[in-house]
């Protein structure tokens, strides 16, 4: 069985065939924050340690830590900052030890910027996820060689020089690209996170059959573990997490074996626990019970968040397996 293996400095988490579904807390990014992106211009990380917390508090078992961030104000008054490789290197480093000063468990790094990368890699404690790696050829060329130099599992999207193909077929072909090369310079097909993409639904009717069937093939025809962005299913549809919520077990039961996503959303995380369950990786039902102890507590008028958070200190969180 394919085990993509992550670490902190305390904590292991092993992403694989045979595991339970590892979540990817998205919401350390700046992209899309106005607010988070003004805190961060003014050297506030008060969100970010809130949202480490709350996130792990939650469910996310691994923490994405993105540092593209625009600093509006700081641009207007000196131009290197219109530069993302003079922002986002030394925004990663901090972003990094922030996170890991409130939380313990393992990071995923994720920039484009090759140079921001190889600054979380070095201020990164244990063995983080990089995310990522595309076909494209000079992304190649800048980013296994920092997956070879430091052994860390990457994330590989399945997009190349040409773009990003609607063809399933395509996306499959530029994974097994990106698998190959890494090979020939020594990466195990094991520490390959495929992102096969997942399209909106709303605008492509195929969309959520068409993932499911790339994921079954990235399994079975190149062994190596899968992760997307979640939320990207339901974009521009109404009821998204409704959406979200059906389409992530129905992954999970073609292959699926990680998500970038919000883990503070109770309806996604409920069909996440109840997929696990019925995928036999939830021994004794436990995190299941204690997942419904939190959803009896909203009743009282907590947020889930609030719920999670209070579940944990007591010593309520859900149980992985023994390494």
């Amino acid at each position: 069985m394919t085990r993509t293996i992550l670490e902190s400095k305390t904590k292991t988490v092993v992403i694989g065939f045979d595991e339970p579904f590892c979540v990817i807390g998205e919401r350390i990014n700046p992209t899309g924050r106005k607010k988070l992106a003004t805190e961060l211009e003014a050297g506030d990380f008060t969100t970010v340690e809130k949202d480490a917390l709350e996130q792990v508090a939650c469910g996310a078992t691994v923490l994405d830590i993105n540092s593209g961030a625009v600093f509006s104000n700081k641009m207007a008054e000196d131009p290197r900052y219109a530069d993302n490789n003079f922002v986002e290197p030394p925004l990663m480093r901090e972003l990094i030890a922030k996170v890991q000063a409130v939380t313990d468990v393992p990071l995923c790094i994720d920039s484009s910027v090759p140079a921001a990368l190889e600054a979380g890699l070095a201020a990164c404690e244990g063995r983080p996820l990089l995310n990522s790696v595309t076909g494209e050829e000079e992304r190649l060329e800048r980013v296994l060689p920092l997956v070879k130099k430091y052994n860390v599992p990457v994330v590989a999207i399945s997009n190349d020089d040409t773009g990003i193909s609607e063809d399933p077929d395509v996306r499959f072909a530029v994974a097994k690209k990106i698998v190959e090369r890494a090979a020939d310079f020594g990466i195990p097909a094991h520490d390959i996170v495929v992102d096969p993409l997942v399209m909106p639904v709303g605008a492509m009717a195929s969309a959520g059959r068409q993932v499911f069937t790339l994921v079954q093939r990235l399994r079975t025809e190149l062994g190596v573990n899968t992760t997307c962005g979640a939320s990207n299913i339901s974009f521009g549809l109404p009821n998204r997490h409704g959406v979200n919520a059906a389409f992530l077990p129905m992954a999970i039961g073609a292959g699926m074996t990680s998500a970038i996503m919000n883990p503070v959303r109770n309806q996604e995380m409920e069909a996440i626990r109840a997929a696990n369950l019925l995928m036999d990786h939830d021994p004794n039902s436990m995190d299941w019970i204690k997942l419904s102890k939190v959803l009896d507590a909203m009743k009282e008028g907590a947020s889930f968040a609030e719920a999670s958070a209070a579940a944990a200190s007591s010593g309520g969180r859900g149980r992985r397996r023994a390494r």
